[in-house]
C-alpha cells in the first residue's frame, strides 16, 4: 500500500482519535457535543460528496441502534443526558464514525 494512502487514512482517522480522547477530559456533555458540532463544522470544509447525508443517516441509525441495546441492557451508559439513556455527544461521534469510514473507504477502493 503506497505511503500517501496511509497517511490519508490516518489524517481521516485522526479527528475520530481526537473526539474519542476528549472524553474523559470534558465532563459537561453538552460542551463535549459543543466541541463535537466544532471538530465536525470544520471537517465539513472538505465534505465530499454524500457526506452530509452520511452524517445524518450516521446520527439517526446509530442513535436508534444504541438505544436498542440499551433498552436490552447490553449496554449502559454513567452519563445520561440524552433522553436520560446516553450521552447526548455520543450520535454525533457516531455520526462522524460513519463519514470518515465512508472516506476511508473511497480511498482504499481508489488506490487498491
Amino acid at each position: 500500500m503506497p505511503t500517501f494512502v496511509i497517511v490519508r487514512l490516518v489524517a481521516i482517522a485522526a479527528p475520530v482519535f481526537f473526539m474519542i480522547a476528549l472524553i474523559p477530559y470534558v465532563r459537561n456533555d453538552f460542551v463535549l457535543a459543543g466541541l463535537y458540532v466544532a471538530i465536525i463544522a470544520v471537517s465539513s470544509l472538505r465534505y465530499g460528496r454524500h457526506d452530509l447525508l452520511f452524517l445524518v443517516v450516521g446520527c439517526l441509525v446509530l442513535f436508534v441502534s444504541e438505544y436498542f441495546f440499551i433498552s436490552t441492557g447490553v449496554e449502559t451508559f454513567e452519563r445520561k443526558s440524552l433522553l436520560g439513556v446516553m450521552p447526548v455527544w455520543l450520535p454525533l461521534l457516531w455520526a462522524y464514525v460513519f463519514v470518515a469510514i465512508k472516506r476511508g473507504v473511497l480511498i482504499l477502493e481508489k488506490y487498491l
